[in-house]
């Protein structure tokens, strides 16, 4: 496997991703859409979900396909980001055709950065406004770190934010993760420089420091969050012919990276979530041993795209944490 020319998600042909961020309310919006509808899946790990729209990605629901995903900051507050890009999708004609209407399927997810600093006595919410923002700001090329849904987030013990990478099969398909971190575990080991992520770093991109020489796995964490503060939320997408469960299960694989990103995962406080997005582009032409990879892969860039998002983290004033850079 190697990464694709971009190393985005948006390296899988036909998706693009658009992010908006408000710096003093210290949080954003990303979005995830395609020229078309594609065929969308979810799976849900985390004790604390916030989410909109996830029961119809059930296999045996009527509507197969999105017209996007939204991540987002602000808590439940930004669940309304969705309406931003519903409404966005639905003036360019864009939704699921019902009669003389069309309705937008845009599923999302949120997580909680209320308590980073920013300003949040708005008399308004501002999360309708930023996902249209980023709807419009959609392209092939986004920025990473300290960005979208991502601006505002904070792990444990260092400042979180947006990832994402990439990694081209054997076969040719197309595989890639977006992430925005705000987990209440650790994604580097103890006090040192070095990712958990690392075993699965391509070339330097958080930094090509390695693995820690000597893992503290062993040592009993303590939760730095209360309840519903944490999540880590993502998408992992392929240009892979899949059906709803086939993309199903690729997005419960992923998971498999969050856990080895960070540790730990999957808690009773986080809200840990995985979108699989799959635009049908490419047929499978092994079956099984591409689908078998496919679920390597999603973890594998999953993990990789949380590394990245902490280490591409930038210092704002205010900031309640330090970020990567700076240890």
């Amino acid at each position: 496997m190697r990464p694709g020319p971009f190393n985005l998600i948006t390296d899988v042909p036909g998706l693009l991703v658009g992010s908006a961020h408000d710096a003093g309310l210290k949080s954003g919006t990303t979005v995830l859409t395609a020229g078309q509808p594609f065929t969308a899946a979810v799976h849900v790990m985390g004790g604390a979900p916030g989410t909109r729209e996830t029961d119809l990605l059930a296999p045996d629901r009527l509507v197969q396909q999105v017209d996007a995903l939204v991540l987002s900051g602000g808590s439940a507050f930004g669940l309304d980001a969705c309406s931003g890009v519903a409404d966005a999708l639905r003036a360019a004609g864009r939704g699921f055709a019902v009669g003389d209407q069309r309705v937008p399927i845009v599923p999302g997810a949120i997580l909680f950065d209320l308590l980073n600093g920013g300003d949040k006595a708005w008399l308004r919410n501002p999360y309708y406004d930023l996902g249209q923002a980023a709807f419009a700001a959609v392209a092939q090329g986004f920025d990473l770190g300290t960005a979208g849904a991502g601006f505002g987030a904070a792990t444990g013990s260092l400042k979180g934010g947006l990832g994402s990478a990439s990694c081209v099969l054997p076969s040719g398909i197309t595989v890639g993760a977006l992430v925005a971190v705000n987990a209440l575990g650790a994604v580097t080991v103890g006090e040192t420089s070095h990712f958990w992520a690392a075993p699965w770093e391509e070339g330097d991109e958080f930094g090509g420091f390695g693995p820690a020489p000597r893992p503290l796995a062993s040592e009993a964490p303590l939760p730095r969050k209360r309840m519903g503060e944490a999540t880590t939320i993502a998408i992992v997408a392929t240009d892979a012919a899949l059906t709803q469960a086939q993309a199903q299960r690729m997005a419960t694989a992923a998971h498999d990276g969050m856990a080895r990103a960070i540790v730990p995962s999957h808690t009773p406080l986080d809200g840990d979530l995985v979108f699989a997005a799959a635009t049908g582009a490419r047929v499978m032409a092994d079956p099984l041993t591409d689908s078998f990879q496919l679920g390597h892969a999603a973890a594998t860039c999953l993990a990789r795209a949380i590394a990245r998002a902490v280490y591409l983290a930038r210092a704002m004033p205010g900031d309640l944490q330090p970020v990567w850079a700076a240890r």
